[in-house]
């Protein structure tokens, strides 16, 4: 619960409006995909590997009411590493953000 609700509160905070998100899933053998899809704008691509340090924040000029406090996505992180999981970030071809989760799943 936790895990959606850091993703669902990063994209009210920075997706621009009118935005969008979809949600969606694959399942592969013996994994769980989950992709979180918003409409933009994406992350600078030196900024992709760092969004899930604890205390980072692309844009560190934001004040805390407006940018958080660089803890949700290491949160998130650290759900998906303790339930045997990954997690990553890549910009959409459409100038999006993507979030994919890779969960083990029980056989």
């Amino acid at each position: 619960m936790q895990l959606f609700s850091n993703l669902l509160e990063n994209t009210l905070r920075y997706t621009d409006s009118p935005g969008k998100l979809k949600i969606f899933h694959r399942c592969e053998p013996l994994m769980l995909l989950l992709m979180f899809e918003d409409s933009g704008p994406g992350v600078p691509e030196a900024s992709l590997e760092r969004i899930f340090d604890r205390l980072y924040r692309v844009d560190p000029s934001r004040s805390r009411a407006k940018g958080g406090s660089g803890l949700g996505l290491a949160i998130c992180k650290n759900i998906a590493e303790t339930h045997g999981g990954t997690i990553r970030a890549a910009n959409t071809p459409s100038g999006g953000l993507r979030i994919e989760i890779m969960l083990p799943l029980t056989p």
